[in-house]
C-alpha cells in the first residue's frame, strides 16, 4: 500500500475485505532500501502476524534477472555449512526490519500474552519473512512461529535448508502454476550441497484437468513432483502476481523510493494530526536517506 496512513488506520479496500478486525500495532518503512512491513494482532487467529512486502513490479523483470545468476555468498552465523544469499539476509539483519519487528513483536505478545506469531510475506518479502521467523523461532522457540510465504525465491543451501526445517517445522511455501520465482536462484541436483535448495514444506497451487489443486509437496524442500516438474521454457511471471485468488500487486507502479518519499511526507503530515493520533496507537518508524525518525515520539 503507497498509502501509509489508510495502511495506519487499517481502512484500506484490501484491509478491510476478508482482515476486518486485525489491530494494527506497528508500521515500518524504511525508504532507503525500499522496504515495508507491518506488525498487528489477528484475533480470530489468536496469532500476531508479521507482514513484509515484496518486490515492486517494475522492478521484477531486473531482479529476476541478477536471481539467475546469483551465488551462496554468506555463511549463516551458527550454523555450520550452512550458506544463503547475503541480498535477503541483510535486508531483514541489517536494517531497520530486524530491531522493529523484534520489539513489535515483544511488546504485543507483553499486551496479549505468549500467543502464536505468524510471519508472511510475497515474493522478495517471502525471503526476508523466512529469516524472520527463523529468527524470532530461535528466541520464542519453535513451537511459537508459524511461516507462510508465496512465490518464494530460494534463499540458502541444502545445509541451511535443514537447519531451517528443524527451527521452523510449521512452515508453508505456497506456489503458484508456472510462477518463476520459486525456481531461483537455480538449483541443481547434481549438485545438492552447493547449489540453493527449498526448505518444505512447498504446497503448489495449478490447474489440473480443469480443476484447482493444491499439491502438499513432500518433506524434501525440492519435490521433483510439485512445481519443480514445471518446464523451464513455460515459466511466468504473471503466475508470480496472483496468489489464492488475489491480486499481489502494489496499488502504484511508481519507483519505489518515490512512492516512499511521497507517500512518508504526506503521512508525517497526517500522522500529527490530533484526529489520528486519539483513534489509534501504532507504533512507527522511518527510516530515509536522510533523517532517521522514530515516530512514537509524536506519542
Amino acid at each position: 500500500m503507497t498509502d501509509l496512513t489508510a495502511l495506519y488506520t487499517w481502512t484500506c479496500s484490501r484491509c478491510n475485505d476478508q482482515t476486518q478486525g486485525f489491530e494494527m500495532r506497528s508500521l515500518i518503512v524504511d525508504v532507503e532500501n525500499c522496504l515495508q512491513a507491518f506488525v498487528g494482532v489477528a484475533h480470530n487467529l489468536n496469532s500476531i502476524v508479521v507482514a513484509i512486502r515484496g518486490t515492486q513490479e517494475n522492478s521484477v523483470q531486473n531482479w529476476i534477472k541478477d536471481l539467475i545468476w546469483k551465488q551462496l555468498d554468506l555463511s549463516y552465523p551458527n550454523m555450520p555449512n550452512a550458506k544463503v544469499h547475503s541480498g535477503f539476509f541483510s535486508s531483514y539483519n541489517n536494517t531497520i526490519l530486524r530491531l522493529a519487528i523484534t520489539s513489535a513483536v515483544r511488546k504485543a505478545r507483553k499486551s496479549y500474552g505468549n500467543i502464536n506469531v505468524i510471519v508472511t510475506g510475497h515474493s522478495m518479502g517471502g525471503a526476508m519473512a523466512s529469516f524472520c521467523a527463523l529468527d524470532l523461532a530461535m528466541k520464542l522457540g519453535s513451537d511459537s512461529v508459524q511461516l507462510m510465504t508465496f512465490g518464494q525465491p530460494r534463499v540458502g543451501n541444502a545445509a541451511f535448508a535443514s537447519y531451517f526445517s528443524k527451527y521452523v517445522p510449521n512452515t508453508i511455501r505456497v506456489t503458484h502454476g508456472h510462477d518463476i520465482v520459486p525456481h531461483l536462484p537455480p538449483y541443481f541436483s547434481f549438485l545438492p550441497q552447493l547449489t540453493f535448495h527449498h526448505f518444505p514444506r512447498e504446497v503448489w497451487i495449478h490447474d489440473s484437468k480443469g480443476n484447482t489443486t493444491e499439491q502438499i509437496c513432500d518433506d524434501s524442500g525440492e519435490d521433483s513432483k510439485c512445481c519443480r516438474c514445471v518446464s523451464m521454457f513455460s515459466l511466468s511471471i504473471q503466475d508470480h502476481f496472483t496468489y489464492l485468488g488475489v491480486d499481489m500487486e502494489a496499488d502504484d507502479w511508481s519507483t519505489c523510493r518515490i512512492i516512499g518519499a511521497q507517500s512518508v511526507q504526506k503521512f508525517r503530515k497526517e500522522l500529527t494530526s490530533s484526529i489520528i493520533m486519539t483513534m489509534h496507537n501504532v507504533d512507527v518508524s522511518i527510516v530515509d536517506p536522510s533523517v532517521q525518525t522514530d515516530l512514537n515520539s509524536f506519542r
